[in-house]
């Protein structure tokens, strides 16, 4: 009974390891995700004021947003994990 939870376990485990190497959303530093975000912001966007690049400290990322009217929440376009 305790072989197959072992091996189930194994198999979880490097199922996991394997998906945080091959993912491709994390930059090495804070540097490459604002370049990135702000290079996809002129791009998509150009010069256009409703549209932004922040920081978030706590979550290690910088966000591409978009700003709604009527004092409503921005929308999140794409996150650039460091």
């Amino acid at each position: 009974m305790r072989l197959p939870i072992l091996v189930l376990s194994f198999f979880l485990l490097i199922s996991i390891g394997f998906y945080f190497l091959i993912r491709n959303d994390h930059y090495s530093s804070a540097f490459e995700a604002d370049q990135t975000c702000h290079s996809e912001l002129f791009f998509k966007f150009g010069s256009s004021l409703e549209s932004g690049c922040d920081h978030d400290l706590e979550t290690r990322q910088w966000i591409l947003y978009n700003k709604i009217e009527s004092h409503q929440p921005a929308k999140v376009i794409s996150r650039y994990r460091y």
